[in-house]
């Protein structure tokens, strides 16, 4: 058997992501609590903040962390680093309370996109991605259960300082929070550019 046209879904645990968490939860409700307002994208009922300013220093830490993971996606891909410049082209916070979801949305002009939690429950809204290729969607056989060959839906349960790497073309959505704690979750979209 060949896997012609996989998509690809990394997600892993950071390093060290308790103490990391620590600080970008504070940095997110103090952002929160400069614009309470946020912005509207695919989120509903949740708060969604503005891009966050890549240089501050409450993100420092974060940004060096999640580095590892993204070499990885990185040279998974074999894309040619001598020619082309890997950037973090923006990055924001969403917070759900309960009941709060997203609808399915897809990071358009950008490469690789990322969710990372930084606090989660049980029931808080796991990431659902949806197959991208247009034709089994729209007819596909019975199948006994879903597996990795025949699934148009598949979804990742969220944890605390795990990251998920997903290639930004890939529609998304996030389930409704029905636990009663705030699910706190970092995304980011990377961009590659001729050098």
């Amino acid at each position: 058997m060949h896997l012609f046209f996989s998509t690809p879904v990394w997600a892993n645990k950071i390093e060290n992501y308790e103490n990391i968490n620590k600080e970008l939860l504070k940095y997110i409700l103090s952002a929160k609590e400069k614009d309470q307002k946020g912005t509207i994208k695919s989120n509903s009922l949740g708060w969604h903040s503005k891009n966050f300013n890549l240089n501050d220093k409450g993100l420092k830490n974060f940004i060096q962390s999640i580095k590892p993971e993204i070499n990885t996606v990185l040279k998974d891909m074999n894309w040619d680093l001598n020619r082309q410049k890997v950037n973090i082209t923006n990055m924001w916070a969403i917070i759900n309370n309960k009941e709060a979801f997203n609808q399915r949305h897809q990071h358009g002009n950008s490469d690789i996109s990322a969710a990372y939690y930084v606090t989660t429950s049980e029931n808080c809204g796991d990431i659902v991605f949806y197959d991208p290729r247009p034709a089994p969607v729209f007819k596909h056989p019975i199948a006994d259960s879903p597996n990795i060959l025949n699934a148009s839906v598949n979804s990742i349960k969220p944890l605390d300082g795990l990251l998920v790497l997903f290639p930004s073309y890939l529609e998304h959505s996030v389930n409704p929070n029905l636990s009663g704690k705030k699910r706190v979750v970092v995304s980011f979209n990377i961009s590659l550019s001729n050098i």
